[in-house]
This record gives C-alpha cells, structure tokens and sequence, in this order.
C-alpha cells in the first residue's frame, strides 16, 4: 500500500499536464494546416492568381488554433489546482515544480500570437 505522501503523485499530476500539452499543440498544428490548405488548393488551381486565401479554410484553422491554445490553458489551470491540494510530502524534494506551469503559459501564449497572425494574414 502507497504512502500517503508519494512524490510519485505529483509526477502523475505533470505527466498529465505534458499529454494535454501534446494534444493541444497536436490540435494547433492542424489548426495551421487547415488554414493553410485553401490557400495551396487556390494557388495550385490557379498558379498566376494573387495571393488570396479561403477564408473557410483560414477561419477553421484559427479556432482550431485557439481550441488547442485554451486545452492548454485549461490544463494549465487544472494542474495549478491539483498542486495546491498536495501535501508538502507529495511534492519531490529540489524539484521545480512549476517549470511545467510556466512552460505551458509560454506556450499558450505564442500560441494566441500564431492564432492573431492567421487572422490577420
């Protein structure tokens, strides 16, 4: 039977966190296709044509891009909660425990950036 004071708790906590970080900047990266993609389907159409983009194709792939930038922060702030609830046991000793939490801030943030880019490009 485990201890009730297990850092091993808080390290399932953050490997946790990690997974929702991959799987919002897995939803980002298709968010950029998407947004992306009606503008190489117009150029391959018509090669001479201006730079023009679809703007379906550009207005999926910015809420695709938010929708990944706020499972992050969604995260983010539930990891934050979690941590609160941890006794000083369960938190590992000489660890930072918060380069996840910032790393993942970061992260959301050039995420919104990409999404304004889009919606302004």
């Amino acid at each position: 039977m485990p201890e009730a004071n297990d850092p091993r708790v808080y390290f399932a906590a953050e490997r946790t966190l990690l997974a929702w970080l991959r799987t919002g900047l897995g939803i980002v990266g298709l968010g950029f296709v998407v947004s992306r993609f009606g503008l190489f389907l117009r150029l391959v159409a018509h090669p001479k044509a201006e730079e023009a983009q679809a703007i379906g194709s550009a207005g999926i792939g910015v809420c695709l891009v938010l929708v990944g930038g706020l499972v992050i922060v969604g995260a983010t702030v539930q990891h934050v909660r979690f941590r609160r609830g941890l006794t000083p046991g369960e938190l590992p000793l000489g660890y930072w425990t918060g380069f996840a939490v910032w790393s993942s801030v970061l992260v959301a943030a050039m995420i919104f950036a990409l999404a304004a880019y889009l919606a302004s490009a």
